[in-house]
């Protein structure tokens, strides 16, 4: 390899890492622009390339920023709260129970909604849950939105922007996807909850309250959770027409907001200063450090590893990405991926069993998804902390054989 390409993957190596560490408490977007930025400062990437990278990130710009806008609503607007009650009530006092109800909801949002909005829109919701029932400790039920959203997310292609990133035009239709991760999903879902609840089995011993105060759900709120539903509708029609979704879901948020704030006359400022827009420059480092590792030949060395592996292909696109997310990230590793699998042009289930590796090996670490980066800014602002060491373990435990059993589904019965 070349000079310039082990430089290249020193900077990116740095800014991934800083992403994951976050030296001196700085928070994920410092190091990813300070990655990108010298990847073209020092000459390693020409401008126009990285502006090309930023490019390409695009429609999920669009639709981070269209699910924030709903989240913001539907937390500003009480619409979290009354579910708190809602669910806590049902739960009757066992925190067993309650970690199965909420499993379930996510993995209904994330299927339907994508998990990006299962880490944007739950997890403020399910800390309010915990809060509801005075969970001493509310970390299983937090953990379920980072996990079940890399665990679901291939039950539809809008489950997961990074599917789309896959699959480009080559996009299954809706019923073939079906048909083809149909099983895998209920083999992915099924075995992360059985391994998830098993290192939280201590923590689920504990007791919460039994009844739990349900406030009124205002018209905002309301009309919030229209917003939300009608959205879910929006994208499956979107996915079903193979029409982008980052620009439906960002018209969707601003519709709703219109709804909710113009009849009450209330300003749009407080909730636009609310949302986290750090994110949307933090995925444009990573896509920038993704088009810096595709000048390093790294595209054709995949697709040449994956002709030259056979039989064994689809394991190998699986496992090893599933691996590969926790350094990259899933989005710039989809885009990789996608490439590498459209030069090679192999079966179908190889680019399935690469979709399994990029969507659930994130369950790893921290860094893995972007839905677990957004999923930690949402812990901050419910004043709440998870270090990457702290989800490393549990990862460890979860996600090897949930990817094993799942790649074995897609590999060997396509």
């Amino acid at each position: 390899m070349a000079v310039t390409a082990w430089v290249i993957w020193g900077v990116v190596a740095l800014g991934v890492g800083g992403v994951i560490l976050r030296p001196w408490g700085v928070r994920e977007v410092v190091p990813a622009l300070a990655g990108a930025l010298a990847l073209v400062v020092f000459g390693l990437l020409p401008v126009g390339a990285a502006l090309r990278g930023v490019a390409q990130g695009t429609d999920v710009y669009l639709f981070l920023t269209g699910m924030m806008i709903l989240a913001e609503l539907a937390a500003d607007q009480g619409l979290f709260a009354w579910a708190a009650g809602w669910v806590a009530q049902r739960a009757g006092g066992s925190a067993a129970r309650l970690f199965a109800m909420i499993y379930g909801m996510a993995v209904v949002i994330t299927a339907f909604l994508s998990n990006d909005a299962t880490a944007v829109v739950f997890t403020p919701a399910v800390a309010a849950m915990a809060r509801a029932v005075e969970a001493k400790q509310p970390l299983p039920f937090l953990l379920i939105c980072a996990f079940v959203a890399n665990a679901a997310s291939f039950v539809l292609p809008i489950s997961n922007p990074a599917n789309l990133v896959v699959y480009g035009a080559a996009l299954p239709p809706l019923l073939g996807w079906v048909r083809q991760f149909g099983l895998a999903s209920v083999v992915a879902i099924g075995a992360t909850f059985l391994l998830l609840r098993f290192t939280q089995r201590r923590a689920l011993a504990q007791p919460i309250m039994a009844q739990a105060h349900r406030p009124e759900l205002s018209a905002g709120g309301r009309h919030a959770g229209l917003g939300i539903a009608g959205t879910a509708v929006v994208l499956m029609g979107a996915s079903a027409w193979g029409v982008p979704l980052g620009l439906p879901t960002l018209l969707c948020g601003l519709g709703t907001a219109a709804v909710v704030l113009l009849p009450a006359r209330l300003a749009p400022w407080p909730m636009v200063k609310n949302i986290s827009w750090d994110v949307l420059p933090l995925v444009a480092g990573l896509f920038v450090m993704v088009a810096a590792l595709d000048r390093t030949g790294l595209v054709g060395a995949l697709a040449a590893a994956l002709r030259q592996a056979g039989g064994a292909a689809g394991w190998r696109a699986g496992l090893g990405l599933g691996v590969l997310v926790n350094l990259v990230n899933n989005l710039p590793a989809g885009l990789l991926a996608g490439h590498a699998l459209a030069q090679a042009q192999l079966a179908p289930q190889v680019s399935a069993a690469a979709l399994v590796g990029i969507d659930l090996g994130p369950n790893l670490s921290v860094t893995g998804s972007l839905a677990t980066i957004l999923w930690l800014t949402a812990l901050r602002r419910a004043g709440l902390h998870v270090s990457a060491w702290q989800f490393l373990r549990i990862g460890l435990v979860v996600m090897p054989l949930a990817l094993l059993a799942t790649v074995a589904v897609v590999a060997l019965y396509p």
